[in-house]
């Protein structure tokens, strides 16, 4: 049975991509998409019961936005990117989650995670400087996640590096305006944010590595909630390869009600037609195998969490191998249906093209690099442990 909240995203797909342009041409979510979501509830499915949120499966949270992706890219991907936000805000100090969600539990919290500051020790915390990229949803947001590296006492990185996430309110950093100038996801608001010397107190912190592993970030938290003890490179890439699957199931129902009573330009009707019908199911059977995939690695990781039993570096590497396939799989099998779609196909006025320009610019996420994880996880299935840069991101 369907969460609650999917089945809420169900019914309001139609009004969802009823402003899909709009979305795109403001260059952030519409404000009727933005009410929408926060209606269905999608942004607090990973949120803690105790800040009025659902603590769900990770599988419903997943199932949750390739329902809105599938109705409207941009916003499915806020929701992919955001909506774990809620999840790492459960482990961070309790003090920090009053200031966000005390007042109004439908607070979004931006990021990025990129270590692209410098975070320089203080008396009670760090003074933060840099510049981030790529803040999906920002405009929307109250407070922002962002990735830091550990500073010396020349506000330089110090060695051994040392991650941290650190946590800000609207009022200590800028959102670059006209930073997000892209052929897909326009509609996702992605724009740089800069920080030039915000006092970041302790409590607003949180040690990268500890999140990374998940079981102990859970556990000073005191969260006992299966949902949070699972890893951090798990749950993030999660949100993400759930929007890019969703877009392209967007893509197919595009193009199936597009090709219905399509005539080509040889005259032949393409229901007629066994060669695009083929390519057709082949497709969908693709973009379904994605899914299929992508919810259960999540699903075998949870029930690992849920049977306390620790979830190891080889688990972790072959889910993020699936994720990672799961997401190139899907991409391709809309460029074979979009390749048999017609000129017409490409007009600004057919959706078509809007689904497979954001697919493409989904698949152009570093958590969507094979490279690193397809090596490291061949090394694990031969008994062989990945060290060093091939561990990153998983």
């Amino acid at each position: 049975m369907a969460h609650e909240v999917v089945s809420r995203v169900e019914e309001i797909a139609g009004r969802l991509a009823a402003v899909a342009d709009e979305t795109e041409r403001l260059g952030k979510l519409s404000d009727e998409s933005v009410k929408l979501i926060r209606e269905a509830g999608v942004m607090r499915l990973l949120q803690p019961t105790d800040f009025g949120g659902y603590a769900a499966h990770p599988r419903d949270f997943a199932e949750a936005v390739m329902a809105v992706a599938k109705a409207c890219g941009s916003t499915g991907w806020v929701c992919g990117v955001g909506g774990v936000h809620p999840w790492e805000m459960a482990l961070c100090d309790r003090r920090l989650q009053e200031e966000v969600w005390g007042s109004d539990p439908n607070t979004w919290i931006a990021s990025p995670y990129m270590p692209s500051g410098v975070a320089t020790p203080t008396d009670g915390g760090y003074i933060l400087r840099g510049h981030w990229q790529f803040s999906s949803g920002t405009d929307h947001c109250d407070w922002i996640f962002l990735g830091a590296l550990l500073g010396d006492a020349e506000g330089k990185p110090a060695q051994p590096m040392k991650g941290l996430h650190v946590v800000l309110p609207r009022s200590d950093y800028t959102i670059v305006e006209d930073s997000w100038d892209v052929i897909g996801l326009r509609g996702t608001g992605s724009k740089d944010v800069i920080v030039d010397g915000a006092f970041i107190p302790a409590y607003r912190t949180i040690d990268a590595a500890e999140v990374a592993e998940g079981e102990l970030a859970a556990e000073r938290a005191g969260r006992t909630e299966t949902v949070y003890r699972l890893p951090f490179w798990s749950m993030f890439p999660l949100g993400i390869t759930s929007a890019v699957i969703g877009i392209c199931e967007g893509a197919l129902a595009t193009h199936l009600d597009y090709q219905r009573d399509r005539v080509t330009a040889s005259g032949t009707k393409v229901k007629d037609d066994p060669y695009t019908l083929y390519a057709i199911s082949e497709a969908a059977s693709e973009i379904e195998a994605a899914r299929l995939q992508l919810l259960d690695g999540i699903s075998r990781l949870y029930d690992l969490a849920d049977s306390v039993k620790p979830i190891t570096f080889a688990d972790r590497a072959l889910v993020r191998r699936n994720q990672v396939r799961c997401a190139w799989r899907a991409v391709s099998a809309v460029d074979e249906i979009f390749a048999r779609s017609g000129g017409n196909a490409v007009r600004r006025n057919n959706p078509m093209q809007r689904f497979w320009r954001d697919a493409h610019v989904g698949l152009q996420h570093a958590i969507h690099i094979p490279g690193n994880t397809y090596h490291a996880t061949a090394l694990t299935q031969m008994g062989v442990e990945p060290q060093g840069a091939l561990r990153m991101l998983i």
